[in-house]
């Protein structure tokens, strides 16, 4: 049986919409889990200092990617914030951010709970308000609620709750195959990215166009975390003092939106954080990888 805190509805403004290091478009995994662990790091803070979040999912219903393409232009440019003028009257400097509105559903999988359940759900509505969500400002949420899902019978009703929107997991497998025949491993996520297109001619010279992917589906380069690449030390200046601090790069890998009816294990679109420190790698992981759904 699993205990599930749903959080329905998040409508958030201007979150980050650097999905990994080279592209733009739905957060990366690694904001989704920080907002999860941000919000238990609250409950640590209150008399629900025993609740654990052990996992969980992101379902987004609805984006809207803050970027512009004029007409005969060939790229989407990013639409950036009016900041103040300095006391010159210019523009001062700054760096571009991609943002995105966006609306999402969390689905957090808990452990103990505890007996005061309404206490619960009424501290992570409060929480929840007043915290960065993916970077972004959460403008309104619908109430939480806790469900047990102990049968597919349950698990139905919620993933049926959760519609219409699409479930972000891992295809890891995808890039794995590849590269296991010898191809590198940049070549091998950006060919399931690219799109074909192919140009036929018929006896009375009609061209029709067909365009495709490697892979059936909706393919996209994701952030899972990072990859150490200095031995734990310290930093001058780090804000930690107590922690030591290396250096790392992103971890980037495929994912893949789908409907959540598709889905027939909540293990399939769970999340959780895992610690490989002998390859020095910090990694968000799913509970259980699915090959196909």
């Amino acid at each position: 049986m699993k205990n599930i805190l749903l959080i329905p509805q998040i409508r958030i403004h201007n979150a980050n919409a650097l999905s990994s290091p080279y592209t733009i478009g739905f957060p990366a995994m690694t904001a989704w889990l920080g907002a999860t662990h941000a919000l238990e790091r609250k409950l640590k803070s209150s008399e629900f200092d025993e609740v654990r979040f052990k996992s969980m999912a992101v379902v987004c219903h609805k984006i809207e990617l803050q970027t512009h393409r004029g007409e005969g232009d060939y790229v989407h440019s990013i639409i950036g914030t009016g900041n103040p003028l300095d006391k010159n009257g210019n523009r001062p400097s700054f760096i571009e951010e991609a943002r995105c509105h966006l609306t999402v559903s969390l689905i957090i999988e808990c452990e103990n709970l505890g007996l005061d359940y309404d206490g619960l759900l009424e501290f992570v509505n409060n929480a929840l308000r007043v915290m960065k969500c993916a970077g972004g400002d959460v403008l309104e949420a619908q109430p939480a609620e806790l469900i047990e899902v102990d049968d597919e019978a349950t698990c139905r009703k919620l993933l049926r709750r959760l519609m219409p929107g699409h479930c972000l997991i891992e295809r890891r497998d995808l890039m794995a195959q590849e590269m296991e025949a010898g191809q590198d491993a940049i070549d091998s996520l950006l060919d399931y990215l690219k799109v074909t297109h192919r140009s036929d001619i018929d006896e009375k010279e009609k061209v029709t166009w067909e365009s495709q992917r490697k892979e059936k589906g909706w393919i996209i380069p994701i952030a899972t975390g990072f990859h150490g690449i200095s031995e734990p030390g310290h930093a001058e200046n780090q804000r930690d003092t107590e922690t030591p601090h290396r250096f790392a790069e992103s971890v980037v890998t495929l994912g893949e939106f789908v409907m959540p009816y598709r889905i027939n294990d909540l293990d399939h679109m769970l999340w959780h954080y895992h610690t490989d420190l002998e390859n020095n790698l910090y990694l968000c992981q799913q509970n259980r990888a699915t090959t196909e759904l």
